[in-house]
């Protein structure tokens, strides 16, 4: 039964939803690759084979949440995809060995890839906040869940396998039940209304075309951001251990990264509140671009850690404002479809920058990976921002 009065999401709930959500994914990630390999004596390939699949997997999660969002029920949606994710974590505390492992991967990622679009389109229909507020909330909450997430896999690991994955589970019941409870709601959804032709036609679909070209621009922004940034997660490890910096420090950077977000986000908010949000964005992606070329010339631990300081300085200002950006400019029919759209664009560049990272590397060097990847940042800044002004030009004539 619906609601009379909840018309949309309370905050709260985005919050603590978002946190629980990449809590439990923040599990897969990290355990994949070291379970393949240390436990079930798979190459590295095979795992990076793997992870590749899931993120192409989430990738499909992202489009069908946005479309069924946009064309179907969305509380039924999102039951059925927080059902999809337990039924694959439940069976791997029977069942982990090879090739259950991998094949429960895939449903794991199609399942987590469209909660985790539905949240953002839930959170898109939220009018009492501020998008910008809303969304980064949303960062927040994502944020401390990687931060828990990390921390728990790494201890819960020394109890075996199984109790990882019952404890993840744990964090899924309780996402079901939120989900039964909390987003039985009913969203306003406005209904298009038919319009006789005037002579402003022409402009007012110049400007949804224009709108629509900055959207598509910036989801390639997104694209080359996290692509960039997995090489933080992938070839990074490496490169660090290399110069003789043990993982332990290199995975305390993670810690630094976290824990930054989750206690200075909410200063940044405020104060960037005071600024238009897509100068705050561009402000931020300038930052985070620029620090990729300052790891050709760091050797020393403490030069990574003021450069992951300043990386996470541009991250908060420029990352959690970019689906409140494309909110404002969606249709207010199509909010499933463009948080999808992001949500791809995110997963693509994750699946593909290790990739990426391994091949720059192979056949050149360290120096002209950083270069490449801050160079295609900001780039697709700069492409971004030149639409952005000829939008609104558009908008006051």
């Amino acid at each position: 039964m619906v609601k009379g009065k909840q018309k949309e999401l309370r905050l709260s709930t985005v919050l603590i939803y978002s946190l629980l959500l990449n809590t439990g994914s923040s599990f897969m990630w990290p355990l994949t690759t070291v379970y393949m390999h240390n436990y079930l004596h798979e190459s590295l390939t095979t795992a990076g084979i793997v992870l590749f699949a899931m993120s192409m997997f989430m990738i499909i999660g992202n489009y069908l949440g946005g479309y069924l969002f946009d064309h179907w029920s969305p509380y039924k949606t999102a039951i059925i995809s927080v059902l999809i994710t337990m039924a694959s974590i439940v069976t791997l505390i029977f069942f982990h060995g090879w090739p259950i492992f991998g094949i429960m991967l895939l449903l794991y990622g199609l399942g987590n890839g469209s909660s985790m679009t539905l949240l953002n389109s839930y959170a898109s229909m939220i009018t009492s906040k501020s998008t910008r507020y809303v969304f980064n909330s949303l960062y927040v909450g994502l944020n401390l869940g990687v931060v828990v997430g990390t921390a728990l896999v790494g201890f819960l690991m020394k109890y075996g396998i199984s109790v990882v994955f019952i404890v993840a589970t744990g964090f899924y019941i309780v996402l079901l039940l939120m989900t039964i409870f909390e987003f039985n709601i009913k969203l306003h959804r406005p209904v298009p209304t038919a319009v006789k032709r005037s002579e402003d036609d022409d402009v007012v679909q110049q400007k949804k075309n224009r709108g629509l070209k900055l959207i598509w621009l910036i989801c390639i922004m997104v694209f080359c951001i996290y692509m960039s940034y997995t090489l933080w997660e992938s070839v990074m490890s490496v490169h660090m251990t290399q110069l003789g910096i043990s993982f332990e420090n290199y995975s305390f950077l993670w810690t630094i990264n976290g824990l930054l977000i989750v206690f200075i986000q909410p200063i940044i908010n405020k104060i960037g509140s005071r600024f238009k949000m897509s100068r705050q964005i561009a402000f931020g992606v300038i930052i985070f671009g620029l620090s990729f070329f300052m790891l050709i010339f760091a050797k020393q631990y403490a030069v990574f850690v003021i450069i992951m300081v300043i990386l996470t300085f541009g991250e908060m200002n420029g990352l959690p404002g970019i689906p409140a950006w494309i909110d404002t400019l969606a249709d207010s029919r199509q909010k499933g479809k463009f948080q999808g759209l992001f949500n791809i664009f995110m997963s693509l560049g994750r699946a593909v920058g290790p990739l990426f990272g391994g091949l720059m590397v192979e056949f050149f060097n360290y120096p002209a990976l950083f270069i490449v990847s801050g160079g295609l940042i900001l780039l697709a800044l700069f492409c971004v921002m030149s639409e952005a002004r000829k939008l609104s030009r558009t908008q006051k004539d």
